[in-house]
């Protein structure tokens, strides 16, 4: 019974997430739990189809992800004051890459506290104002990203945290370096209920290029091990450990059969043709393999 109550809340959240073509409104997971899930259009200046979240708390809330810009990062403000307006009191970033991060700057100015891994946040600190210059590489113009500033975490940590937000605690975990070297989850144990930022992509072709397989693949293990019944993936619809354990498997073939096919050729296309034939079927971002072979095996030739 308790399963099929999970599936059908799954698939609830997936068709209440989606409002507009590609655009999805605010989700209540659980009580006092809301995200974004099951985003189409993943187009830039649409966060790449990232998800984000909050926590309410008796205290104030907790944002988990901001966003590509300010633009974005406003629009997801817009969103939180439709459910609550209570004080944003913290923001954590599962991991600053720009889809996820550059929305802080919105919070940051609210006063909110931002969190992240200490590793994620030296990645911000070397590639963030290189990358909000160089956007146009992203497939972003000044206009996507006008009043975007980089607003870096206040706060870091090395394994774990835990934030009382009064009558809700949450933990911010990190097992090993995984989709970055910073990557976290947000677990909330009382619910069950975990925010993972990118180590999980369902039903998208995940992004690899600042990867570690084997700690992504050992944070998996370690997720899997977790009392977790739902799971906010970083892009895609509303997960469960059936959805880990198919990224754990995505990422040992691809790596595998990438490091294979990368040996004996240097044509992206070429290479990706043949690695399309024996990955999983997955919706959205199919550019990323090619992107993945040419940001971290072909390179090695």
């Amino acid at each position: 019974m308790k399963k099929l109550i999970i599936t059908a809340v799954i698939a609830l959240a997936t068709v209440m997430g989606t409002v507009l073509p590609g655009r999805a409104e605010l989700t209540r997971i659980a009580d006092n739990v809301y995200a974004y899930v099951g985003v189409k259009d993943a187009s830039p200046a649409n966060s790449f189809a990232a998800n984000a979240g909050i926590v309410i708390g008796r205290d104030g809330i907790l944002v988990v992800d901001t966003l590509i810009s300010a633009k974005e990062g406003e629009r997801f403000l817009a969103d939180i004051r439709r459910v609550s307006d209570k004080p944003i009191t913290y923001v954590v970033n599962t991991h600053t890459h720009l889809d996820h991060a550059f929305g802080n700057c919105v919070f940051a100015r609210l006063g909110a506290a931002i969190i992240s891994q200490e590793a994620d946040r030296a990645l911000l600190e070397k590639a963030g104002a290189t990358t909000l210059k160089n956007i146009g590489t992203y497939g972003l113009k000044p206009a996507d990203m006008a009043g975007t500033e980089i607003a870096y975490p206040t706060l870091t940590f090395s394994e774990r945290m835990t934030i009382d937000l009064g009558n809700e605690k949450v933990e911010l975990i990190r097992t090993a370096p995984s989709h970055t070297a910073g990557s976290l989850v947000v677990y909330l144990p009382a619910k069950e209920l975990l925010f993972s930022g990118d180590i999980l992509f369902t039903d998208f072709h995940p992004y690899l290029a600042d990867g570690d397989i084997p700690g992504w693949t050992r944070t998996i293990d370690a997720l899997l091990a977790m009392d977790v019944e739902r799971i906010v993936p970083g892009h895609g619809p509303l997960s469960t450990k059936k959805d880990l354990r198919e990224m754990k498997e995505y990422l040992l073939l691809f790596d595998a059969r990438a490091r294979e096919l990368a040996a004996g050729s240097v044509d992206a296309g070429a290479v990706a043709a043949e690695l399309k034939k024996v990955l999983p079927a997955r919706s959205q971002a199919e550019w990323m393999i090619p992107y993945n072979l040419k940001a971290r095996y072909l390179k090695l030739q």
